[in-house]
Order: C-alpha cells, then sequence, then structure tokens
C-alpha cells in the first residue's frame, strides 16, 4: 500500500529517496568527514599531522562518538542548503529553457546555473558548518583550565565582560606597565587601575580556542552574530566552484550518454527529449566522476573556510580592524576568496577523504539514480 502510493505520488517518492539518501550518507560517511576537517585545522607550515595520529587522536579525547561530533548541525545544514542549491539550480536552468523547443540546457548554461546555487547554498549553510567545524575540532581537543583565569576574572570583572572565556597573558600584562603607564607610580593599585583600561586588553592575552567556543551562545557573546558568517568568502568560493564544475561536467556526461543511447534506437528520436532515461549505473558513475572533479577543483577554497572559521577573533579586534581599514594579506585572489598566504602549501590536506566523503553529490534523487518503488528517478 505504501509503495503503491510512493508510486502515485511523484513528489512523495522524491522527498522520501531525498530523505533516506541524506541520513544513510551522513552516518556512513561523516566519521570522513571529521576526518578530513581535522586534517586540514592540524596542517601547519612545519608539521603536518597524518591520518593514524588523527584517529589516534580523536578516539583517546572522545571515543568512536567523537568522529560523529557535529552531525546534527550538518545534517541540519545540508537540508537547508542541498534544498536551496538544488532549487536555484532548477530555477536558473529553467529560464535558460523557457521558450525552447528541447527541454535540456547546454554545458556552459549549467555551469553558470551550478555556481549561482553555490552561491546561495554558502550563505545558508556557513553558519551551520562553523557549528559543525568548531564541534569537530573539539573531539580532539584536551580543554584545560588555568588556575589563574578565574582569580584574573574575579579582579578585573570587564576582562569577563568583554571577552569571556580568554586566558589573559600574565607576562604581557607585567611587561606593559612601565610602558603605557599613565598613572603615578606611587599609586595604591596601579597594577588593578590598568587592568581597568578597555585599550589594554588588545595584545594582553590570547582569545580562547575553537574547541573552547562552540556553543552558539558563546559565539555570540564573545564574537557577535557577524562571527556566524566566519568564512563566507572562501565558502562562496568553495560552493560557486563545486556546483559549477559538478553540475556542468554532469550535463555533459548526460547529454554524451543520451546521444549514444540514441545511436541503437530505431526509429532515431525526433530530439534528446524522446531517448528517454539512462542507466542508473551509468549516471551513478558520472555523477560520481563529476564530483570529484569538482571536489579536486574546489577544495583549496575548503581549506581555507575549514581554517577560518576555527580562528576565534573577539569582536573588539574586528571593530579594531573596520576602524582601522586593516586589509588581509596576499594577492588579490587570495583576498577575495579570504585564504591566507601562510596556508598556500597545505591547500589541498584531506583532499582523498573528501572525494570519498561526497555526501552531497547522491542527495538528490534526479541526480543520484536511486530505484524506488519499481521505477527510476532520473
Amino acid at each position: 500500500m505504501g509503495f503503491d502510493l510512493l508510486i502515485e505520488n511523484a513528489f512523495a517518492g522524491h522527498a522520501a529517496a531525498a530523505a533516506g539518501s541524506v541520513a544513510g550518507a551522513a552516518v556512513l560517511t561523516y566519521p570522513l568527514d571529521t576526518l578530513k576537517t581535522l586534517l586540514q585545522v592540524g596542517a601547519g607550515s612545519s608539521q603536518q599531522v597524518g591520518l593514524p595520529e588523527v584517529v589516534e587522536r580523536v578516539r583517546m579525547v572522545s571515543g568512536l562518538s567523537g568522529f560523529y561530533s557535529g552531525l546534527g548541525w550538518s545534517v541540519l545544514g545540508k537540508i537547508f542548503g542541498l534544498g536551496s542549491r538544488f532549487g536555484t539550480y532548477e530555477i536558473v536552468t529553467a529560464y535558460h529553457k523557457d521558450g525552447r523547443t528541447y527541454n535540456y540546457v547546454h554545458v556552459s548554461e549549467a555551469f553558470l546555473a551550478g555556481m549561482a546555487a553555490g552561491a546561495i547554498e554558502a550563505f545558508i549553510c556557513t553558519p551551520f558548518e562553523l557549528l559543525k567545524i568548531r564541534r569537530q575540532v573539539s573531539s580532539a581537543s584536551h580543554l584545560k583550565k588555568l588556575g589563574s583565569v578565574g582569580v584574573m576574572q574575579e579582579s578585573t570583572p570587564l576582562i569577563s565582560k568583554l571577552l569571556p572565556g580568554s586566558t589573559p597573558n600574565m607576562k604581557a600584562w607585567n611587561n606593559t606597565l612601565g610602558m603605557l603607564s599613565t598613572l603615578s607610580t606611587s599609586h595604591i593599585n596601579i597594577v588593578g587601575a590598568l587592568k581597568q583600561y578597555p585599550w589594554m586588553l588588545t595584545g594582553s592575552g590570547r582569545p580562547p580556542y575553537a574547541s573552547e567556543v562552540k556553543e552558539p551562545s558563546k559565539i555570540v557573546s564573545l564574537e557577535g552574530w557577524s562571527a556566524l558568517w566566519r568564512g563566507l568568502q572562501p565558502g562562496v568560493a568553495q560552493k560557486c566552484v563545486f556546483g559549477g564544475f559538478f553540475f556542468s561536467t554532469w550535463q555533459f556526461f548526460h547529454i554524451a550518454m543520451l546521444e549514444w543511447k540514441a545511436l541503437d534506437m530505431n526509429p532515431p528520436p525526433r530530439s534528446i527529449d524522446d531517448v528517454g532515461p539512462v542507466s542508473p549505473l551509468a549516471s551513478s558513475l558520472a555523477a560520481g566522476f563529476s564530483g570529484m572533479v569538482a571536489a579536486a577543483a574546489s577544495h583549496p577554497f575548503d581549506t581555507a573556510k575549514t581554517r577560518s572559521q576555527c580562528i576565534v577573533t573577539p569582536k573588539y579586534i574586528t571593530l579594531e580592524r573596520k576602524l582601522l581599514r586593516w586589509e588581509p594579506p596576499g594577492i588579490w585572489l587570495e583576498r577575495v576568496t579570504g585564504m591566507s598566504p601562510a596556508d598556500r602549501n597545505i591547500m589541498f590536506r584531506g583532499l582523498k577523504l573528501r572525494i570519498f566523503y561526497l555526501e552531497d553529490i547522491h542527495q538528490h534523487p534526479r541526480y543520484s539514480c536511486l530505484i524506488k518503488c519499481g521505477y527510476y528517478l532520473v
């Protein structure tokens, strides 16, 4: 009875197939995404953490459940992100196909539609990805509680208010007393008085680690609402490149498969629309190869996005950069896409894991050839 209902209702069948693919792919492949993220974050110019070390670190700190840290944020983000991606793609391609006698788009049109869909998806998914990445980093991080923090925050309520969770650098405090003091040396409590100056907070302590600021309330309190969209520049670049390459490559193979199938038809079809659906296996292989090409092309931007979202920047530092019109370093491409010139040698860290973690490719029934209810949803 349920199968008959899905067969009669195409929308219900598509929705069930999409929900099943999202849940199944998340459970099976999410640990690979966690390892990919930790490889990207743990890489440095002088030392790069290997995959065995990352696996052992997560197992020791969080156990097997650590490989699924942030899964809820990831699934929630993909529900909105995939809907916006494929919805935008369908709208843009419908505009291109309007008024034509054939019902397909060219490769160049699919590339532009994929870039537009990727930009919309990046704006929607960035907050969820930031929360997911912070959770993933915390699964491999030991939280160290310093005894001096509580004493420092009790004596300086201003620090606790402006920098919740920060760890002050006592040596930096002491070294700046003589240089920046405008108070008399005979002041009763010169150290306590200097600590009340907001401008003394700059450079006097370190912000918390990303693993310590993983809750939405803490992120908004310390970094502001705009921090939820940190990494938007490299995220837009990554999603645009991925969407453009994936949809255009898949469209190229799809048209080629339809034309190849038309050669064996007698009589020959009048148009490509009369050929019918291609083989589910062939279409799935084409989608997988398209995803590999798109992942390889967009992975440097994915690394830049992941690393930027693990940087905790307090609100007052962000405000200082705006007032001083601080310009990020690097060439124009790095400044536009939000990439750091210090990360040029590690941009392809975790690429192999990301190629295997292609959850977002097979989550739409039209592009993943799922066999549902006795008919092909292609």
